[in-house]
């Protein structure tokens, strides 16, 4: 890749080349809107409240069997990483940080990365880096369903996520509530929603919206939500506090946060969760995934991780304690969450959501960005 490309990504990245040199964090995770969410306390007997948690996660990559790059937050999936650990005897070391800024890290290192397993929030940086990234054994792919996993066989998904509209339970009922995202365009939704513009799965949104729709009408529909008076907030978490006290009736979230906040506070917080009917960009279902580095060393020890992760105590870890989608069938989603079948998802080759640079040019001309 050239130096010019290269340059242009890490641009595109939000400029987080800062840190890329910096030693491994020892604090919490940077992952955007989870590290200071509210999770449910882990079950008795969940991997989550494993003794193997209690020991220290190797976080020195200087001499350690097995080099993860994750964008997903210490506080999500350290749990997983430290059992597993506990269960090989394979000593991990841990890069934390955003998913955009380990793939610009991964490119900058180029063949000197000391990575063996990158672990991303989103396909779109599983994307932007996926030339650095080996073929994967059918024996992991064929565990997960095609449309989550990269068609060449470079990535895998983990775990799912999927776009819904929270919304204010003593203000608004589904009947009130828009087929698709289009109606949120309605003049009549004026100074009632909230967005997060600067969070990596909005952003993956968009690129889909520009994907599904085209560059025009994806851009006819943010202009008219800023028209609309939408609320800019810093994360999804934010949000559905806002959705939940009544200052905005609805947003655009991610389906897991709500849980969360019913976990912590009960039924009867004001808030659920809508799966639009009619699908398409806001009915997006995202995946984060792993991916084994063609120069990493310790191939098998990687694969094992995979395979870990992929595994049914870490599928049931999902569903249960960070209520995400698991993505191996024969684990079921948590409690009354809609089954990940029968969302009208959107259908895309997640692969294409690596186009990060036109969705944040777009967004910063329309004046969504600064």
């Amino acid at each position: 890749m050239s130096l010019r490309r290269i340059l242009i990504l890490l641009l595109v990245l939000a400029g987080l080349l800062a840190a890329c040199g910096s030693p491994v964090e020892t604090g919490p995770a940077t992952e955007p809107d989870t590290a200071s969410d509210p999770v449910a306390d882990p079950e008795p007997g969940s991997v989550a409240d494993s003794e193997a948690t209690d020991e220290p996660l190797g976080e020195d990559l200087q001499g350690t069997e097995l080099i993860i790059y994750s964008g997903r937050s210490q506080s999500l999936v350290g749990p997983l990483l430290k059992q597993f650990q506990a269960e090989t005897g394979i000593e991990v070391g841990v890069r934390w940080g955003k998913t955009a800024e380990l793939a610009a890290t991964l490119l900058e290192e180029g063949e000197r990365s000391p990575a063996n397993v990158f672990y991303a929030q989103d396909p779109g940086g599983l994307g932007a880096a996926v030339d650095l990234l080996a073929a994967l054994p059918e024996n992991l792919l064929d565990r997960v369903d095609p449309r989550f996993r990269d068609p060449q066989k470079r990535w895998v998904g983990v775990s799912g996520r999927a776009r819904v509209v929270v919304y204010n339970t003593e203000r608004l009922s589904p009947e009130n509530l828009p087929q698709d995202l289009w109606g949120f365009t309605d003049p009549v939704w004026e100074g009632r929603l909230g967005w997060a513009p600067t969070n990596a799965s909005f952003q993956a949104m968009v690129t889909a919206m520009r994907i599904a729709w085209g560059e025009g009408r994806a851009r006819e529909w943010l202009e008219a939500m800023l028209e609309n008076g939408i609320r800019p907030y810093e994360n999804n978490t934010a949000i559905v506090a806002a959705v939940g006290s009544g200052e905005i009736e609805a947003g655009f979230v991610n389906h897991y946060y709500l849980y969360r906040f019913l976990a912590e506070e009960g039924e009867g917080f004001p808030a659920r969760n809508y799966f639009l009917p009619s699908g398409g960009p806001g009915s997006l279902v995202m995946v984060s995934g792993v991916g084994l580095l063609k120069t990493g060393q310790h191939s098998d020890a990687a694969l094992r991780l995979i395979d870990y992760l992929l595994s049914e105590p870490a599928q049931r870890y999902f569903a249960e304690q960070t209520f995400e989608y698991p993505l191996v069938k024969e684990v079921p989603a948590y409690g009354d969450l809609t089954p990940l079948a029968e969302v009208n998802a959107l259908q895309i080759d997640l692969a294409d959501l690596a186009d990060l640079q036109g969705t944040i040019l777009l967004l910063q001309e329309v004046g969504a960005l600064p």
